[in-house]
């Protein structure tokens, strides 16, 4: 199996010509990006001209956190509308942030269906965010909603779950493995207890946590592995928006957001060569 490395496009505010080369120069295979916001041909260009592959992110009813009163039609139609805007850039898949906390399990169930079958009937693969602020917010609820739809796909972004808990979820580990049978994709950013994202995930006082989520990444790498799946696609995703700390007066940030997210790569890339390697020697013993 093999590990391919998208560079998130949140937080990048220079060219996509400069993203798309330093994605290349990390080692990593393509782009990630909300295509409602990004310039079109500007993008295409960029992953074109370089041979990037692109996943291409959805959000439902306005930004990261949806309007609270918008219907579930309008987020299946935002749905429908973005996928059919996306198309011309060939997404590799399609990651959708969707949903909304405050809804009953029934509406949950109606939006991931009928956007589910809209994406298979357009041959897109799409996999759907454990999300703050969307229906996927806690694990208890993903789990009543897969129960519902078993076929439904994830893309499995732990530090949401970690803040919302507050704590590790090394204690819920049933929880972790039900759901790491429906990850299609992994967003790479290590969350803390009293939030979703370190302020470096190389600082000695966050190795625990570092930790934790590699054992998250470890249960859906072996997961896919044992399904026969050629590829495993991650995203680190650490970002900017009251995400990245920064001081207090000046807003100086207290790390580098690409340096941040390159070092994710190195180290997984790293990680899962060294997870092959375990579980080969394993399998001879």
């Amino acid at each position: 199996m093999e590990l391919q490395l998208f560079k998130t496009l949140w937080g990048h505010t220079g060219a996509l010509e400069v993203a798309a080369d330093q994605a290349i120069a990390a080692g990593f295979i393509g782009l990630e990006g909300n295509a409602d916001r990004l310039p079109h041909d500007e993008l295409r260009s960029a992953l074109q001209t370089r041979g990037l592959s692109y996943i291409q992110e959805i959000v439902t009813a306005g930004a990261y956190v949806p309007r609270r009163h918008d219907a579930v039609e309008d987020h299946i139609a935002d749905v429908a509308r973005q996928l059919q805007l996306g198309q011309s850039l060939q997404p590799q898949q399609v990651t959708i942030i969707g949903g909304c906390d405050a809804w009953a399990l029934e509406q949950s169930v109606r939006f991931f269906g009928e956007s589910q079958e809209i994406a298979a009937r357009m041959g897109i693969a799409c996999s759907f965010e454990t999300h703050r602020s969307r229906s996927l917010f806690n694990p208890w609820i993903t789990l009543a909603v897969l129960e519902r739809l078993p076929e439904l796909r994830l893309t499995c972004d732990f530090s949401h779950w970690v803040v919302v808990l507050e704590r590790q979820l090394d204690e819920d580990w049933d929880a972790v493995l039900a759901v790491a049978k429906h990850a299609h994709h992994i967003h790479a950013r290590v969350g803390y207890d009293q939030g979703p994202q370190v302020p470096h995930p190389a600082a000695p006082e966050y190795a625990a946590a570092l930790a934790s989520h590699q054992r998250y990444w470890e249960t859906i790498w072996s997961i896919q592995r044992d399904r026969g799946n050629a590829i495993t696609t991650m995203t680190p995703e650490f970002g900017p928006d009251g995400y990245l700390h920064t001081m207090p007066f000046t807003q100086q940030p207290v790390a580098d957001l690409w340096e941040i997210n390159a070092w994710v790569g190195r180290t997984e890339q790293m990680h899962f060569r060294e997870w092959c390697a375990r579980i080969a020697q394993e399998g001879k013993t």
